[in-house]
């Protein structure tokens, strides 16, 4: 099917091509680049890799409907048996698990069936292997009427973006699209709440809390609040600490702090270790709620509420999260533009609630690609302060410690488009540029005296 089609395995290093644009945004114009390098080569196994992807997944589905034609031609009839019989085979020849062979028989089927224009992306290498499989497990869930609406924009998306950025925008365009639904599903799921204890290995055992995701977002962010502050209190007690043989056997890692903090919490009600220094931390997840949507939760085309972290929530519980409640971070915006106030101060320091809006505005660390929640990442100033560079949302990006090195040390250059939205452009040492969006966008501010549409609001310049 793809064995034939012509493919340029140096497309993806285009020097005019963005690799992390967003779709409808202009792509910024690359710097020069040698004809062929040592990324292009990677890059010409990559699309090969994809091509083969593509092509066994053509191969598993024929394989699959010949051996069910098979298997009735030969009298049986049992589904579950065909099926398990076509695995073990497929196992078999492949040399992989049962499991394995049950979830690449699974994917086949979804793209040779249910998502073709996929499968024809992966065949042409314009996707990963990795992106197709994100787009079938998070569009598999949405209602069948929605698929095949949703699909193609994922892949529209899919093409653009790299794989940690649109298992992101994915998920998002699909609670999107299912929020007409939000209020029966959150219903029943809530009614399913509980806990389970289940055993381990070597006296351990796992304590699992199904729950709504709002309170369980606030409780990770309070438990981390409080491991920080004991891992910290262990390292200066370790520093100090002339008699112990081996400093970092006394320091607790993050996960360890997390688990005792859990555990002396639902035991004795305070953090046993340093109880002093945990005193009064609580819980801080951001809920934004478009304002009108806020006031007229009725209406057909009032905007979801999302959860940093977690996605849409019901506009009830949004009204209950910003009337007052302590522990929630609100942030307000304009239902068509998203906007939200300015915090720009003229310091080298950004003031909190110009680290919070930046944070919040970016969601992750803002390299290509990176995971890293905005809230665990250092803010940089993009173009250096001691380089003439303010201290405002334009110029002020978090970055992951890992990322916040490579920056200032690894040769990368970065930038931010004027536009204030946050979106920063990085170029690498062999001159390739990549693009990275923010998870919220921001709007293009205008001074209040410029002239407005009648009744617009008034939107003042950071």
């Amino acid at each position: 099917m793809f064995i034939d089609d012509e493919i340029d395995p140096r497309g993806a290093a285009d020097p005019d091509r963005v690799d992390a644009a967003s779709p409808g945004e202009e792509p910024f114009a690359t710097l020069p680049v040698e004809p062929w390098d040592a990324v292009d080569h990677v890059i010409e196994v990559a699309a090969m890799e994809a091509v083969f992807a593509a092509q066994r997944l053509v191969a598993v589905s024929q394989m699959h409907r010949d051996a069910v034609t098979r298997a009735h031609r030969d009298g049986l009839v049992d589904r579950g048996v065909i099926e398990r019989s076509i695995r073990l085979e497929l196992a078999c020849a492949l040399r992989i698990t049962e499991s394995s062979a049950g979830s690449l028989l699974a994917r086949a089927e979804a793209l040779t069936r249910r998502y073709p224009a996929v499968l024809e992306a992966l065949g042409r290498a314009r996707i990963t292997e990795r992106h197709a499989d994100i787009l079938v497990d998070v569009v598999d869930t949405a209602e069948a009427w929605l698929r095949d609406e949703l699909a193609a924009c994922a892949l529209a998306l899919a093409e653009t973006m790299p794989i940690g950025t649109f298992r992101r925008a994915v998920r998002a365009l699909v609670d999107a699209a299912r929020a007409q639904t939000l209020v029966e599903r959150q219903t029943e799921a809530v009614a399913r709440r509980r806990t389970v204890l289940e055993p381990g290995d070597d006296g351990m055992a796992w304590y699992l809390i199904h729950l709504p995701a709002v309170e369980a977002r606030a409780i990770h962010n309070r438990v981390t609040a409080l491991a920080w502050v004991l891992v910290e209190a262990d390292a200066r007690v370790a520093a100090n600490d002339d008699t112990a043989n081996d400093d970092a056997a006394t320091v607790r890692t993050l996960d360890q702090a997390r688990a005792d903090v859990v555990a002396d919490l639902l035991i004795d009600g305070v953090v046993g270790a340093h109880p002093d220094a945990t005193h009064g931390i609580r819980a801080t997840v951001a809920v934004t709620v478009p304002v009108l949507s806020l006031l007229d939760s009725d209406a057909a085309d009032a905007a979801p509420a999302t959860v940093e972290g977690v996605g849409p929530i019901t506009h009830e519980r949004a009204r209950e999260l910003c009337g007052g409640a302590t522990g929630w971070m609100r942030v307000l915006t304009h239902p068509e533009t998203g906007v939200v106030l300015s915090v720009g101060r003229e310091l080298y320091r950004p003031p909190p609630e110009l680290r919070r809006l930046v944070r919040w505005r970016a969601g992750r660390c803002m390299a290509p690609g990176c995971g890293m929640p905005a809230d665990r990442c250092e803010i940089d100033h993009t173009i250096a302060y001691s380089r003439g560079g303010p201290t405002s949302s334009d110029n002020l990006a978090p970055l992951c410690v890992g990322h916040h090195t490579v920056k200032h040390h690894g040769g990368w250059t970065l930038r931010q488009r004027g536009d204030r939205s946050g979106a920063v452009e990085w170029t690498s040492p062999a001159g390739r540029r990549y693009l990275v969006e923010p998870e919220r966008r921001m709007p293009v501010f205008r001074p209040a005296t410029a002239v407005q549409p009648p009744g617009a609001p008034v939107l003042a310049p950071f």
